[in-house]
């Protein structure tokens, strides 16, 4: 087994799967938004707590002589389809995929998927933090009162959270709080925002038209050029007059993990001892690079478990030469119901060795890994469950989540702009709340 790593959540294709949160300046438009925003053109990853890279099979092709009456049905099927169907042409590669995915879909287990090439290569490009689109955060908004929407249409749009900074996307002139209404010409009506974004996304250097809503002005349409982008992971600010260093992790790709090293160590050296690191929203990424996170604050001891289908445990420990490991730095975590896999290991590595508090909610809660074997030729891959993650006190997390130390309740009826956690964080810290952000 290669070094193990973590997948992103499909947010869009699990109803129970968490939501990235906007970040404090967007708040104020996004409230009535259903908060799915993902990263435009990030890859239609799933929801895994975390993965590693398999090799492919070097078995021989066979039935095993053991198994031969257990697969004598398959491979009746098999041959009675390649000799006898009439319907249409037969593909072998096409009877092959269906069989391997019946295979994996038949352990009702939704971390373990086939994909097709194309699949997987898009998947791999959304958790390494670069990818061909745009450039911009996407969310729904519903445009009739509802809390939330999923399907597009005179109800549902399409929005735009945010452009990065210089993507194509902000050099066209798109705005956050934009609504995209079609693409090319046609209409997103009917589409759910993972088709919307497939759509969108494409190879660099092709042009893309978005017809797009501003205001309550009239329609108008708009070209982008793709190109590369890479994801913007990390964001920081100083708070309360500068005393306080705030740091946000969107994701978990390793270049994320190096920039927050580089962002966290900008605190320490301006001589900031109070550290808030944002997790919220974040649904995960390479496991390497949730060991890099935690190991910033963590001198030694174990980062998390790793328990394999035989009961066997193997540590993970933590990588010395952090840049906040002094004892006197105060460090709070937030986390909530979007605080997912690798962030979900970051926060219980912090709790358990008491090295962070944590304030939210409570996290969404996904302890197994996947690994990816690649198929040979042109026949995709597949992820599987091969382990279950547990906590440095062996705690396993899975359907069950993180509870904070501190629980900041959803308010229910939220003010625009205004962040309950942030501002407990800031107060547990003997910092003053920020107040409501623009």
């Amino acid at each position: 087994m290669e070094s193990p790593d973590i997948d992103r959540p499909d947010r869009l294709a699990e109803s129970a799967a968490p939501t990235r949160p906007s970040t404090d300046r967007r708040r104020s438009f996004l409230l009535p938004a259903t908060l799915t925003a993902v990263a435009l053109l990030a890859g239609g990853a799933l929801f895994v707590s975390g993965y590693s890279m398999g090799r492919q099979a070097s078995a021989e092709p066979g039935t095993p002589g053991t198994d031969g009456s257990a697969f004598r049905p398959f491979w009746d099927t098999y041959h009675t389809i390649r000799d006898r169907y009439a319907g249409n042409d037969v593909s072998r590669d096409a009877i092959v995929q269906g069989a391997i995915r019946g295979m994996i879909d038949s352990l009702e287990d939704p971390y373990s998927q086939y994909l097709t090439s194309e699949q997987y290569r898009s998947n791999l490009q959304g958790i390494s933090g670069e990818f061909e689109g745009i450039g911009a955060e996407l969310a729904t908004q519903a445009t009739d009162g509802a809390p939330s929407c999923v399907t597009l249409g005179p109800t549902c749009r399409l929005l735009i959270i945010t452009p990065f900074g210089g993507s194509p996307a902000e050099k066209a002139g798109l705005r956050a709080g934009d609504l995209v209404l079609a693409t090319d010409g046609v209409p997103l009506d009917g589409l759910s925002v993972d088709a919307a974004r497939a759509r969108i996304r494409g190879p660099k250097g092709s042009v893309l038209e978005l017809s797009v809503l501003r205001g309550s002005a009239v329609p108008f349409p708009l070209k982008i050029t793709r190109d590369v982008i890479l994801e913007q992971e990390v964001e920081t600010k100083a708070f309360d007059g500068g005393g306080v260093g705030y740091v946000q992790l969107k994701g978990f790709s390793d270049r994320a993990a190096a920039d927050l090293t580089n962002a966290v160590r900008a605190h320490v050296e301006a001589g900031r001892r109070k550290l808030i690191i944002d997790l919220r929203g974040n649904p995960g990424g390479y496991v390497t690079a949730a060991r890099l996170v935690a190991s910033q604050f963590i001198d030694s001891g174990t980062i998390f478990w790793e328990q394999d289908a035989r009961g066997n445990q193997l540590a993970t420990e933590a990588t010395p030469g952090g840049v906040a490991t002094d004892p006197r730095i105060d460090v709070i975590a937030l986390i909530d119901r979007g605080t997912a896999s690798a962030s979900e290991i970051v926060a219980a590595a912090l709790q358990d060795s008491g090295r962070a508090m944590l304030v939210g909610q409570r996290s969404f809660g996904k302890g197994t890994v996947q690994q990816w074997q690649e198929l040979p030729g042109e026949g995709g891959a597949f992820r599987l469950t091969i382990a279950r993650w547990l906590s440095p006190s062996k705690r396993w997390i899975h359907n069950v989540g993180i509870e904070p130390d501190v629980t900041v309740p959803v308010p229910t009826d939220p003010v625009p702009g205004k962040d309950p956690t942030l501002d407990r964080a800031l107060e547990l810290l003997g910092a003053k709340p920020v107040g409501p952000q623009r």
